[in-house]
């Protein structure tokens, strides 16, 4: 007799709350992302050859029958991308200058 197993989803959340797709530190939007935008399961692993077929696929079930839960923690992932890189930018010091000194030195040098 046949016994049928459910296997687990093959996604793991670490300490910060980020969701990663199997073993591997491809994060869940990622995948998400990559499939809405249309490529298949094979494509997604020829992006990130870490991840294994069999993972893609049961992630990309999960998603479709959990379509909203996920998306609204893509979207927060998204906007915690975009608070980050916030930061970044007003905190950074403006660099531009030094990238046109090393530019016109380069060019002085090729003279």
């Amino acid at each position: 007799m046949l016994t049928i197993q459910a296997d687990p989803v093959p996604i793991r959340e670490e300490a910060d709350g980020t969701l990663r797709v199997g073993a591997t530190r491809v994060l869940l939007e990622l995948v998400i992302n990559a499939f809405e935008d249309g490529a298949t399961p094979e494509t997604i692993v020829q992006q990130y050859s870490t991840l294994r077929l069999s993972d893609v696929y049961s992630v990309i079930a999960h998603y479709l029958n959990h379509r909203e839960a996920l998306a609204e923690y893509v979207r927060g992932q998204e906007q915690r991308a975009s608070e980050t890189a916030g930061k970044i930018a007003t905190t950074q010091r403006d660099l531009s200058d030094i990238r046109r000194r090393l530019l016109s030195s380069r060019t002085v040098a090729d003279q």
